[in-house]
Protein backbone atom coordinates (compact mmCIF):
# COMPACT_ATOMS: atom_id res chain seq x y z
CA UNK A 1 0.00 0.00 0.00
CA UNK A 2 3.53 2.62 0.38
CA UNK A 3 4.51 2.18 -2.81
CA UNK A 4 1.06 2.37 -4.44
CA UNK A 5 0.43 5.82 -2.09
CA UNK A 6 3.99 7.18 -2.84
CA UNK A 7 3.28 6.44 -7.09
CA UNK A 8 0.31 8.22 -6.45
CA UNK A 9 1.75 11.36 -5.61
CA UNK A 10 4.25 11.15 -7.89
CA UNK A 11 1.82 10.86 -10.52
CA UNK A 12 -0.78 13.65 -9.37
CA UNK A 13 2.27 16.21 -9.43
CA UNK A 14 3.13 14.98 -12.69
CA UNK A 15 -0.49 15.38 -13.36
CA UNK A 16 -0.50 18.98 -12.59
CA UNK A 17 2.66 19.23 -14.00
CA UNK A 18 0.74 18.62 -17.64
CA UNK A 19 -1.89 20.89 -16.46
CA UNK A 20 0.18 23.68 -15.82
CA UNK A 21 2.29 22.59 -19.40
CA UNK A 22 -1.31 23.64 -20.92
CA UNK A 23 -2.18 26.51 -18.77
CA UNK A 24 1.02 28.78 -19.68
CA UNK A 25 1.91 29.01 -23.02
CA UNK A 26 6.02 28.72 -22.72
CA UNK A 27 7.98 25.78 -24.88
CA UNK A 28 8.69 24.20 -21.55
CA UNK A 29 8.02 20.06 -21.51
CA UNK A 30 5.49 19.44 -18.86
CA UNK A 31 8.18 16.78 -17.07
CA UNK A 32 10.23 19.85 -16.39
CA UNK A 33 7.10 21.92 -14.37
CA UNK A 34 6.42 18.53 -12.59
CA UNK A 35 9.79 18.32 -11.76
CA UNK A 36 10.31 21.59 -10.38
CA UNK A 37 6.50 21.66 -8.23
CA UNK A 38 8.27 18.34 -6.64
CA UNK A 39 11.42 19.97 -5.81
CA UNK A 40 9.02 23.09 -4.31
CA UNK A 41 6.73 20.81 -2.63
CA UNK A 42 9.99 18.91 -1.09
CA UNK A 43 11.90 22.11 -0.32
CA UNK A 44 8.75 23.62 1.63
CA UNK A 45 7.85 20.51 3.40
CA UNK A 46 4.53 20.34 2.03
CA UNK A 47 5.66 16.53 0.83
CA UNK A 48 7.92 14.71 3.09
CA UNK A 49 10.73 12.79 1.22
CA UNK A 50 9.77 9.52 3.19
CA UNK A 51 6.36 10.14 1.61
CA UNK A 52 8.24 9.71 -2.15
CA UNK A 53 11.57 8.01 -1.20
CA UNK A 54 10.75 4.40 -2.33
CA UNK A 55 8.88 5.16 -5.18
CA UNK A 56 11.38 7.20 -6.89
CA UNK A 57 14.22 4.52 -6.05
CA UNK A 58 12.31 2.11 -7.46
CA UNK A 59 11.83 4.30 -10.68
CA UNK A 60 15.39 5.34 -10.98
CA UNK A 61 16.55 1.90 -10.82
CA UNK A 62 14.34 0.72 -13.78
CA UNK A 63 15.44 4.26 -15.75
CA UNK A 64 17.31 2.29 -18.51
CA UNK A 65 14.62 0.36 -19.17
CA UNK A 66 12.72 3.43 -20.21
CA UNK A 67 15.12 3.67 -23.07
CA UNK A 68 14.71 0.68 -25.00
CA UNK A 69 11.76 1.86 -26.89
CA UNK A 70 14.11 5.35 -28.00
CA UNK A 71 16.56 2.92 -28.71
CA UNK A 72 14.08 0.79 -30.99
CA UNK A 73 12.92 3.68 -32.66
CA UNK A 74 16.17 5.21 -33.55
CA UNK A 75 17.18 1.76 -34.97
CA UNK A 76 13.75 1.33 -36.91
CA UNK A 77 14.91 4.84 -38.49
CA UNK A 78 18.32 5.07 -39.44
CA UNK A 79 17.98 5.39 -43.04
CA UNK A 80 16.74 8.36 -42.36
CA UNK A 81 19.43 9.30 -39.76
CA UNK A 82 22.47 7.94 -41.77
CA UNK A 83 22.99 11.09 -43.85
CA UNK A 84 23.88 13.03 -40.34
CA UNK A 85 25.02 9.84 -38.67
CA UNK A 86 28.47 11.40 -37.60
CA UNK A 87 27.34 14.95 -36.93
CA UNK A 88 24.61 13.37 -34.28
CA UNK A 89 27.51 11.10 -33.24
CA UNK A 90 29.89 14.04 -32.05
CA UNK A 91 26.47 16.10 -30.77
CA UNK A 92 25.89 13.16 -28.80
CA UNK A 93 30.35 12.76 -27.21
CA UNK A 94 30.41 16.41 -26.31
CA UNK A 95 27.11 17.19 -24.98
CA UNK A 96 27.40 13.99 -22.71
CA UNK A 97 31.18 15.01 -21.77
CA UNK A 98 30.03 18.41 -21.05
CA UNK A 99 27.29 16.95 -18.78
CA UNK A 100 29.78 14.92 -17.15
CA UNK A 101 32.17 17.70 -16.55
CA UNK A 102 29.45 20.13 -15.19
CA UNK A 103 27.86 17.34 -13.20
CA UNK A 104 30.88 16.08 -11.42
CA UNK A 105 31.95 19.53 -10.82
CA UNK A 106 28.70 20.59 -9.15
CA UNK A 107 29.16 17.04 -7.00
CA UNK A 108 32.48 18.30 -5.85
CA UNK A 109 31.30 21.60 -5.18
CA UNK A 110 28.33 20.60 -3.10
CA UNK A 111 30.74 17.76 -1.37
CA UNK A 112 33.13 20.51 -0.41
CA UNK A 113 30.11 23.07 0.82
CA UNK A 114 28.89 20.45 3.47
CA UNK A 115 32.46 19.76 4.24
CA UNK A 116 33.22 23.17 5.20
CA UNK A 117 29.80 22.96 6.97
CA UNK A 118 30.55 20.07 8.31
CA UNK A 119 33.68 21.69 10.12
CA UNK A 120 32.25 25.11 11.45
CA UNK A 121 29.72 22.94 13.58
Amino acid sequence: MKYLQQFLIIMLVTCIGEIIRYVLPLPIPASIYGLVLMFILLYAGVLKLDQVKSAAQFLIAIMPVMFIPAAVGLLDSFSALQPILIPALITVIVCNVVVMVVTGKTAEFIISKDKKKGENA
